[in-house]
């Protein structure tokens, strides 16, 4: 049964590959696993799936350069990745490079699971009816899923793109990074506020001179503004 799409799993520990495979397909996903970077990268292009678990550690070519050379080709698959080191090197590089979420092993399949549902929620619902969204130069079209500053357009992750859109939702509206945890990852209880702050960098860094409509209320979180 794969109504739900094909998922790319790139992961050199047969046993976890194994183990990801099975939750992801009783979940009603086709799955394919390959063990080496360079596979991988092959695999992510030939079969265009909905989203690529990446092992950050992996023989011939590292997740992270698979991410980062999707990304160079125009490719925003939803990419999660998993990590051994529980630090906030692998993290925060990984984000930088477009990528949408991480878990840490060891891990739960089930939080997996709910991870790669969660991104794919987000993108692959019904066309979004709320009006076109104005902050100064920044554009944002929630039907069509973008994002442009004077007129050009800015190529965010689907996470980026689905935190930005929560801020101009409601401007001069103060959100916590527990709520936007909750409002735009789902599941705030298993994860850690950095990623917030991540991928605020993030977003603002793509937004350029315009990065000022996204401003940081020290202590509390953030807000959209003109």
């Amino acid at each position: 049964m794969t109504e739900k799409g094909l998922v790319l799993v790139v992961e050199d520990e047969r046993a976890i590959a194994d183990l990801v495979r099975l939750y992801l397909s009783r979940e009603g996903f086709g799955v394919h696993v390959e063990h080496d970077g360079q596979a991988g990268l092959a695999a992510a292009r030939r079969l265009r799936p909905v989203a690529c678990v990446l092992d950050i550690a992996l023989p011939g070519l590292a997740g992270t350069e698979i991410c980062r050379r999707l990304r160079a080709d125009g490719d925003w698959t939803p990419v999660l990745f998993l990590t051994a080191r529980d630090d906030e090197v692998d993290r925060v590089v990984g984000l930088e490079l477009g990528a949408d979420d991480y878990v840490t092993k060891p891990f739960s399949p089930r939080e997996l699971v709910a991870r790669v549902r969660a991104v794919l929620r987000r993108t692959a619902g019904p066309p979004d009816e709320r009006p076109v969204r104005r902050l100064g130069a920044v554009t944002l079209d929630p039907g069509r899923r973008e994002v442009t500053v004077a007129g050009a357009t800015v190529a965010l992750t689907s996470t980026e793109f689905d935190l930005l859109a929560h801020l101009m939702g409601r401007p001069g509206r103060v959100f916590t990074r527990e709520e936007l945890l909750a409002s735009v990852w789902g599941y705030a209880a298993l994860a850690g506020t950095r990623t917030v702050d991540v991928h605020v960098a993030q977003v603002r860094g793509k937004l350029g001179a315009a990065a000022g409509v996204i401003r940081t209320v020290r202590g509390v979180g953030y807000t959209a503004d003109e």
